[in-house]
């Protein structure tokens, strides 16, 4: 069984790869609001995907600072995200089954709590 903590884990590794590679110069900052933790943890997460050889760091030619980087996804990085986004989607199904029968029963006792009503 997965813990909580790596699940939340996967859940941020995957967003911040899709993000890369729909748009490589993000910066840390946008990353960061994006996905919705502080600079710090994108900092820290950033530098685990490269250390996994999932992300690389190059150039952003267009830029004038030179300073700045994009966040290229190697071929292990795609690969990555393929099998975090079934993974992601597999938890999201099965939140869903469980929220949808747990409506399904509030439905049941509203209907039932209503019909003790009627005269």
């Amino acid at each position: 069984m997965t813990s909580k903590r790596t699940k939340l884990q996967e859940d941020t590794h995957f967003r911040v790869i899709r993000l890369l590679q729909e748009n490589p110069e993000m910066s840390q900052r946008d990353l960061a609001a994006a996905v919705g933790v502080s600079v710090g943890g994108i900092h820290y997460v950033l530098n685990a995907l490269i250390e996994k050889g999932f992300v690389k760091l190059g150039n952003f030619k267009a830029a004038e600072d030179k300073r700045r980087y994009a966040y290229i996804l190697t071929p292990k990085g795609i690969a990555r995200k393929a099998a975090l986004t079934r993974a992601f989607l597999a938890r999201k199904m099965e939140e869903y089954e469980a929220l949808k029968e747990e409506i399904e029963a509030l439905q049941v006792d509203l209907d039932v709590s209503a019909n003790r009503n009627l005269p």
